[in-house]
């Protein structure tokens, strides 16, 4: 399986605090069935800005530790670049990057302000042949009150990454309930861990799994866990289910606050 949301690189970001936490973090990775993981730390022009080089550096020598250790697992690089107007900019300058340099890039929104601009980005990224996907869609206050937002997005062209820890209610219970809908209607085309911290979400995995396989299938959670991310690493193109507009149940809607 291929972790592909992870901030596992020390004292980068609000992630690992020290190396010793990255090797835990990496170990647990391992132990519940992982064996490339995709580092995405947070890039956020004035507040998270360590550039290219410099988490390069970090993954070189993290991968050369692993071989020496005979862990059978790996680090590839990329970022979480929050949303802005010069995401190309930024990857021209080397300040953010895409996922192993490929046309691929994790990006995300504010958590609580729909972003007014989001499929002007969306529209910018395609142009310039970056292939976007969304981080954690399900954990956005106003895809939690209209979660086709998601539906619209995709059709435009971007792909969805969910967090692993949702679909136990890591994120309480409407990130619980939006990331089982957008599963259920094909609105999911990744998975990852977004993982911080040790002893979180890597320990839950095997559960996870269990939950997600039951509304998906086993075939689906494949494509999920492994297929798609590593179509992305070696910068192919994936073929997408078409979505499906999501319908609530008005419990659901009430969870929710729920708008037309």
């Amino acid at each position: 399986m291929i972790d592909f949301h992870s901030h596992i690189l020390p004292n980068i970001d609000d992630g690992a605090r020290n190396v010793e936490e990255t090797f835990k973090l990496i170990k647990e990775a391992e132990e519940v069935g992982f064996d490339t993981i995709i580092s995405t730390s947070h890039y956020i022009e004035g507040y998270y800005e360590s550039n290219v080089a410099e988490r390069e550096t970090w993954i070189k020598a993290i991968n050369e530790k692993l071989k020496e250790r005979s862990q059978n697992i790996t680090l590839h690089l990329g970022n979480e670049v929050y949303l802005s107007n010069n995401i190309k900019e930024l990857i021209e300058e080397k300040k953010a990057t895409t996922i192993k340099g490929t046309n691929y890039i994790l990006f995300e929104m504010p958590l609580n302000t729909k972003p007014l601009n989001i499929f002007d980005v969306v529209y910018d990224m395609l142009q310039q042949k970056l292939r976007p996907i969304l981080a954690h869609p399900e954990r956005y206050s106003y895809v939690q009150k209209d979660p086709n937002l998601i539906y619209d997005l995709i059709e435009k062209g971007v792909l969805m990454q969910c967090n692993y820890g949702s679909i136990i209610g890591q994120y309480q219970d409407k990130a619980r309930i939006i990331a089982k809908k957008l599963l259920e209607n094909d609105m999911v085309h990744f998975l990852g861990s977004d993982v911080h911290r040790a002893g979180t979400v890597y320990k839950n995995i095997p559960r996870i799994l269990n939950e997600i396989e039951k509304i998906v299938g086993k075939e689906k959670l494949e494509e999920l866990t492994t297929i798609n991310p590593k179509l992305v690493l070696e910068n192919k193109s994936i073929d997408i289910d078409n979505p499906r507009k999501i319908e609530l149940s008005l419990k659901e809607k009430i969870k929710i606050g729920f708008k037309k």
